[in-house]
């Protein structure tokens, strides 16, 4: 490992990420630059008058006093009076830049964390199956907030140290050009020795920002399900791994900490105590033509470049610990999502509601073709079950008329348009969906089921919550629909979530309507109950009904059997159990109205 460490190069998509990063960053100062200017160069100027202004005051008296010139209070209270006018005016100059400063931080805290959470959600379904919502969370928080840290380090540590330094150039110059040689040869060779350090070092801080991240997604895991590592007495366990990860950040943390001490700041030290000694040298030796004054000027100026050098692996360690873990967000936008919406998207002028998925060619990725030119045309306000094992490929018919992924190849059209010619969202303007596992967000269940139409009126609310069911137990909640269900919806029973989603769709009033097993987890009872406010809701709409209890999809006007991506019949339920084909035996598998996965553990097939 350290061997890779001392001579491998950063990796080029942690590096770009950085840049990329760092030109948002640069981008919103940009958008800011009425506001961001002063704020980025008035506390420098309040240095230039505290640290150098200051000290020529200062070296004024000193050099009055020496040369034995006239000390009475009289003659030296004009300098007097302009060390105290610098003191007061850097005091002011940085109080106003810290006005500018702070309206600058909290507008791009805000304009870059909308941004980061737009790129979040034009990400694809399948991005956030493959990431942690915490480590997500945290990413993309850090994004927004680095800046406050990129624009103070910049502003504190970067600007107002050079800008000064700048000054003060001009005014060693003045007194001897070797004073300025001699300063600015000094802070070149630290930077030329301190570099390749510093570039090292970078790869321990990525990998210890990478532990950071994986600590965050672990705790976000174990939280979201507390209720599995519960029942299965995991508590011990999952403390363990989160102690092994900690101890895994705490090492990495250590390893870039102590390499920035021992190896960085024992180069940064001697060459900052030479600095401090040639600067008091040089000013001694040349003040026979000099004077006094330039000797005090000379040293005060070089101590503050001793600072400086002192600062500069913290200066490059707050900014290379800013801009990595903003990377950690930035990384994730360096591949485009999978679904976009077309450059010239048409306009949404369906013919009807109609559902035509043409010669559709798809394979999940790393996997081999589901569907293989699939044909499969739903006339409008046709009520379509699709049945069959699991994989045949239901619910992945469900996801691509979303676009929630993308086909490899043919087209699926909504009343003769292309929807890869639509924005996202004006295709799903046209369906109201259930899925398998009904989503809940931890607002109120009146939040919940308007979420399908933000417009709806509490009366709408309240009439879907009474076609699925849900006020026969939204009404017993502590503030009945304005109860929060918790994350995730963990207060409500998995009937009741379902109920609830279905409630969401029927508010949604979309032409289009799919159901993914919409009640799988309701009883007996409620089934029926539901099932006569789906069919209210089917009515004169086009349905796609995914089902493994086939007595939700007896009543349809059309039953798709699939099978491994291919449709083996269809037909009616009556149609379909006279042929005695797949159907059929499906229907006759069933155990207490679920299908028997594999046939070939039934006794029949034996």
């Amino acid at each position: 490992m350290r061997g890779s460490l001392d001579s491998g190069d950063e990796p080029p998509a942690r590096r770009s990420a950085v840049l990329l990063a760092l030109r948002y960053y640069n981008e919103e100062l940009l958008r800011q630059r009425r506001v961001a200017a002063p704020a980025l160069i008035t506390p420098a100027l309040g240095n230039i008058c505290l640290f150098y202004l200051a000290p020529l005051a200062v070296g004024g008296i000193v050099g009055r006093l020496a040369e034995g010139g006239d000390g009475t209070l009289g003659v030296l209270l004009p300098y007097v009076l302009g060390f105290a006018g610098c003191l007061l005016a850097g005091e002011v100059l940085w109080r106003v830049g810290l006005h500018f400063l702070f309206r600058t931080e909290a507008r791009g805290i805000e304009r870059l964390g909308t941004m980061g959470m737009e790129k979040l959600l034009a990400k694809e379904a399948a991005f956030f199956h493959n990431n942690f919502a915490g480590a997500l969370t945290k990413r993309v928080l850090s994004f927004s907030n680095g800046f406050e840290g990129f624009t103070d380090t910049l502003t504190f540590s970067i600007i107002a140290k050079v800008v000064p330094l700048a000054f003060a150039s001009v005014v060693l110059w003045r007194y001897h050009p070797m004073l300025v040689f001699v300063l600015l040869g000094l802070i070149t060779l630290t930077g030329f020795l301190v570099a390749p350090l510093i570039r090292r070092r970078q790869k321990l801080v990525d990998r210890r920002e990478a532990a950071k991240v994986r600590v965050s997604g672990h705790v976000a895991d174990v939280l979201g399900n507390m209720d599995t590592v519960r029942a299965f007495a995991a508590e011990d366990r999952e403390g363990l791994e989160h102690q092994a990860r900690l101890a895994e950040q705490r090492r990495l943390s250590l390893r870039s900490w102590d390499y920035g001490n021992l190896r960085v700041d024992t180069v940064v030290a001697p060459l900052s105590i030479i600095t401090s000694t040639v600067g008091l040298l040089l000013a001694v030796t040349l003040r026979g033509g000099l004077g006094v004054e330039a000797v005090v000027v000379t040293f005060s100026y070089y101590a503050n470049t001793i600072n400086l050098m002192f600062e500069f692996n913290q200066i490059y360690r707050r900014m290379e610990s800013v801009l990595t873990e903003s990377a950690q967000f930035t990384e994730l936008l360096l591949t485009p999502p999978s679904v976009v919406d077309p450059d010239e998207p048409q306009p949404l002028r369906p013919a009807d509601a109609s559902v035509h998925f043409e010669r559709v060619r798809f394979a999940h990725a790393g996997s081999p073709l589901l569907f293989d030119r699939l044909d499969l045309h739903i006339p409008s306000g046709t009520k379509i079950g699709l049945v069959g094992r699991s994989g045949g490929g239901k619910t992945t018919l469900t996801r691509l008329l979303l676009r929630l992924m993308d086909i490899d190849g043919g087209r699926i059209l909504i009343g003769g348009q292309d929807i890869t010619r639509l924005t996202q969202a004006d295709l799903r303007s046209l369906i109201a969906y259930v899925p398998q596992e009904p989503a809940m967000f931890h607002r109120s269940l009146r939040d919940n089921i308007a979420f399908a139409r933000p417009g709806a009126t509490d009366a709408e609310v309240y009439r879907a919550a009474q076609a699925a069911h849900v006020t026969e137990f939204a009404e017993a909640l502590p503030n009945g629909f304005d109860t929060l269900v918790g994350e995730r919806g963990v207060k409500l029973s998995g009937g009741q979530r379902q109920r609830v989603a279905l409630a969401r769709a029927i508010v949604r009033d979309a032409p289009i309507l799919l159901l993914d097993e919409a009640t799988s987890a309701l009883d007996s009872e409620s089934e029926i109950l539901v099932q006569e406010a789906l069919w209210t809701l089917m009515r004169d709409r086009t349905a796609l009904v995914v089902a493994h209890r086939l007595s939700t999809v007896v009543r349809m006007d059309r039953l798709v059997v699939l099978d491994q991506g291919r449709i083996v019949e269809q037909g009616t339920h009556h149609d379909l159990l006279q042929t005695q084909g797949p159907y059929a035996r499906l229907w006759h598998h069933q155990s207490g109205g679920f299908l028997i996965e594999d046939p070939a553990s039934d006794p029949v097939n034996r």
